[in-house]
């Protein structure tokens, strides 16, 4: 399944106030590339303006990671729909913004059509469980032989009945 995302769209929900922040483009951009390999879904994420290098020298070499910003003559929200008309099988493609028309046109389409509060959700859900299931399979630390020691010792004083 494919995802477009309407950058600017789900940055401004996001992080309210704050789109310009380059640093907040960053931060999408990492969380996406993680959710990207957790679910082995294909991540089109469209940004209207100049994407700083950065972002690019990121997502260099994921094959299933692509940023895309429009011509300086073109709209984030007319290459979406350019993106919606190219893809052959809508029914595995999903659209995520908040924008009433990108959201009418995809669903019309035949394509999944979410609202970034929609997929804020899943991402966090999804980035959550990851986190957890790293924590899980984190090896545990052996005690070391004085710890060891110290716990013994601990354990045979109880024993004993003193503290």
């Amino acid at each position: 399944m494919a995802t477009i995302i309407d950058g600017n769209n789900f940055l401004g929900f996001a992080f309210p106030g704050q789109i310009r922040d380059p640093e907040n483009r960053l931060t999408l951009v990492r969380k996406l590339l993680a959710y990207c390999h957790f679910t082995r879904s294909r991540i089109i994420l469209v940004f209207d303006g100049r994407v700083a290098e950065e972002i690019f020298t990121l997502t260099r070499g994921e094959p299933k990671f692509r940023v895309v910003h429009p011509a300086e003559d073109e709209s984030a929200d007319s290459v979406i729909v350019d993106l919606i008309d190219k893809q052959k099988d809508r029914s595995r493609l999903r659209i995520v913004s908040n924008d009433r028309a990108i959201r009418d046109y995809a669903r019309e389409a035949g394509a999944e059509s979410l609202a970034c509060k929609e997929f804020a959700g899943e991402l966090k859900r999804t980035l959550g469980e990851r986190k957890t299931l790293k924590e899980m399979d984190k090896p545990a630390a052996r005690p070391s032989s004085l710890e060891v020691g110290l716990w013994m010792h601990v354990f045979q004083d109880e024993k004993k009945g003193r503290r």
